[in-house]
């Protein structure tokens, strides 16, 4: 098994499409043929990671944070991320972060946080938008039906809770093909019309080369038209965050107590808390600050969270309460999540889970 059949089964959980703009993720150090000998998985990727996974005979680690986040002008081990970037190229060890493209996944890092605390009825809290594409082409209506189910077996044609979705108008097609053409319907150098059919599906993004290399590979003409335009359509399993309800509603102070329990926290700030119970709560893990009004607007009772600075707690205005249980105890759970994932994939192949603690941040 090589590194790129590893990264496939991660991708069909997180594609890389979804990752946010700023983000850094993919294969960080290393070569997709290379043999796989071991995978470790992390959170992040320290030096006495590299250790471990030398340890371990692992020879790729799959990190959830990526341990090059800007771009690097040199190599002379100066500071903590050119150390181990220098360690894992001298030890032949491959490093691969998925980072926001498994937080925008329905079942990657806010989807664990909800299974943790035991939600129900979970939905995406904030939507990523430009991920759904149109594509439109036109074929003769004798190859329509090939086609459309070329691409529906690529991927398109699904939107939410629907597949197969297509829209299909018959017109007439016409063209001249020059010298140098070689029409498969018609002459060259003489006007055709050809009674064809306007097909129009839908597809995630990160499709797009498999829903081309179908349209290509059914197609019938030498030279095929086709459009692909993004859609203001919102799908609902690609987003930041997550809200779900609690099976039964919970006083406040019981319910911080369940998340110091299950999360293992040794303190929560919180902003001002109220006599009302929470049976609405909405999660992002990492850094969440960003969405403190979407999670208000959905009506939680409750948003869990990270980073939260100081000014960050006034927003809460007696609407929801804020709670910062820190980055590191929010995502913890990650690896956990794609060592299980991976090892479903791949039954017969060595996932282990790092056993260090990378959190930087420690408690008085």
């Amino acid at each position: 098994m090589i590194i790129k059949d590893i990264t496939d089964y991660i991708e069909e959980l997180s594609p890389l499409p979804y990752a946010e703009d700023f983000d850094n993720v993919g294969l960080l150090v290393g070569d997709y043929k290379t043999k796989v000998t071991g995978v470790l998985v992390t959170l992040d990727t320290l030096e006495k990671t590299i250790d471990e996974a030398i340890e371990k005979k692992c020879n790729l680690i799959v990190s959830f944070h990526p341990i090059i986040f800007k771009g690097l002008k040199k190599f002379n081990g100066s500071d903590y991320v050119e150390r181990v970037v220098i360690k894992a190229i001298k030890n032949d060890i491959s490093i691969y972060a998925m980072h926001t493209a498994l937080d925008n996944s329905f079942k990657g890092v806010s989807a664990k946080m909800c299974e943790i605390i035991g939600l129900k009825n979970t939905n995406i809290l904030l939507p990523q938008k430009n991920t759904i594409k149109k594509l439109t082409t036109y074929i003769p209506h004798e190859n329509a039906e090939k086609l459309r189910n070329s691409l529906f077996a690529a991927g398109a044609g699904n939107i939410g809770n629907y597949d197969n979705c297509s829209f299909n108008i018959q017109g007439k097609g016409t063209y001249r093909g020059n010298d140098l053409s070689n029409p498969t319907l018609g002459e060259k150098g003489k006007l055709h019309v050809e009674p064809e059919t306007m097909i129009s599906v839908i597809f995630e993004k990160h499709l797009e080369n498999k829903i081309l290399k179908s349209l290509f590979d059914n197609h019938p003409y030498e030279e095929v038209a086709y459009e692909i335009i993004t859609l203001d359509n919102i799908h609902q399993n690609i987003g930041m965050g997550m809200i779900g309800e609690l099976e039964n509603d919970i006083k406040v102070q019981d319910f911080l107590q369940l998340l110091k329990d299950r999360f293992d926290l040794k303190s929560i700030r919180h902003s001002a808390l109220s006599d009302k119970k929470i049976k609405k709560v909405a999660v992002l893990g990492g850094s969440g600050s960003f969405a403190i009004e979407k999670a208000i607007s959905t009506g939680a009772d409750i948003y869990i969270t990270a980073d939260l600075k100081y000014h960050d707690f006034f927003k809460a205005e007696n609407k929801i309460i804020l709670a910062d249980i820190g980055h590191y105890e929010s995502e913890q759970f990650t690896k956990t999540l794609l060592v299980d994932y991976l090892t479903k994939k791949i039954s017969n192949f060595a996932i282990i889970l790092s056993e260090k603690n990378t959190n930087p941040i420690n408690y008085f």
